[in-house]
């Protein structure tokens, strides 16, 4: 209940500020694309999917989901930079995009913070460390002990070079002190297609995405990555309860536009996705996907993508993480 009074009184004032000036300012009147960096049937599309739907009935207008995937996701960031800053596209913003390749690519064509005006966010969940069925370690210890036993052939799937799988498992590298094989993928849909099918064995997964392959069985939850334990998920330890304190990563999910978006268009959009965050429907489906702590002011937002972009460079540095590009 805290929650959705949170995000119900953070909206009021930007719409009240927000609604005189549009007046004067140009609503887009025809679709609105939301940018997913990553294929279908992954973490970010799901969410996309689940705010696009409702952001169309308040709206009034079609709200089009339009999936650009490649480079872990700053493909899709690099073309909403470069789009008209009239409110018409917007960026399903991760930390992919957002902070984990600024610390890697240094020569990106564009800035997260010069070159995109945060909106709100969604909200924050655990990686999942998944297993496909049939492997046999099923929580950290053994699979440590198998990584030990087979230096460089247990194979981690990720969403591409410098995604939260891969941080997440050159973090796990690191602390456990083990060598393992990272597979990239592009984007999630197909590295859970592959680890169901027996192609590749563990995935420090985003927990939205692992979802509805582990209630269905198809993959197991060995741990997640938050320093507390999630709703969806209660039966499930941490990392941290694993043996490995301090060992904690997340993924974040928002909407940006192009770094010109008026103030007052990127205002009405913040009230009306608190909104729709506060819906009953909209809370118990995040919930399942394990996102909590979404909502709030685009101030919010934008504090949270200046603290991850030094956090994860810092990472990057300490755990030598790199990629090619």
């Amino acid at each position: 209940m805290q929650r959705r009074h949170f995000i119900q009184a953070s909206g009021a004032g930007a719409a009240a500020l927000a609604m005189p000036a549009l007046r004067a300012q140009s609503w887009p009147s025809g679709p609105i694309r939301i940018v997913v960096g990553f294929p279908p049937g992954g973490g970010a599309d799901a969410l996309a999917r689940v705010v696009g739907l409702k952001l169309s009935a308040l709206w009034n207008q079609p709200v089009v989901i339009e999936n650009k995937a490649g480079a872990s996701g700053t493909l899709a960031a690099e073309y909403v930079a470069q789009q008209a800053s009239d409110g018409t596209t917007l960026l399903l913003t991760t930390i992919n995009s957002h902070a984990l390749a600024p610390a890697v690519l240094p020569k990106m064509r564009y800035s997260p913070e010069r070159d995109f005006v945060p909106v709100a966010l969604l909200g924050l969940t655990p990686n999942l460390l998944i297993a496909g069925a049939t492997q046999p370690a099923k929580n950290v210890k053994d699979l440590v002990t198998l990584c030990k036993a087979k230096p460089g052939a247990v194979t981690f799937g990720s969403a591409g070079p410098g995604t939260a799988q891969h941080f997440a498992l050159e973090l796990f590298k690191l602390r456990a002190k083990v060598d393992a094989l990272h597979v990239p993928y592009k984007g999630s849909g197909p590295l859970l297609t592959d680890l169901v099918g027996g192609q590749i064995q563990y995935s420090f997964e985003t927990m939205t995405a692992a979802t509805p392959h582990v209630k269905s069985g198809r993959a197991i939850a060995v741990a997640q990555t938050r320093g507390k334990r999630v709703k969806a998920y209660p039966d499930v330890p941490t990392m941290q309860e694993q043996g490995f304190a301090g060992f904690e990563t997340f993924n974040w999910y928002g909407i940006s536009g192009p770094g010109k978006l008026p103030a007052p268009i990127a205002a009405r959009m913040n009230k009306d996705i608190n909104t729709v965050l506060a819906m009953a429907d909209v809370q118990e489906k995040f919930d399942a996907f394990g996102v909590e702590d979404g909502g709030g002011s685009p101030d919010k937002f934008a504090e949270l993508v200046r603290s991850e972009i030094v956090k994860w460079a810092k990472v990057a540095k300490e755990a030598n993480v790199r990629v090619d590009g």
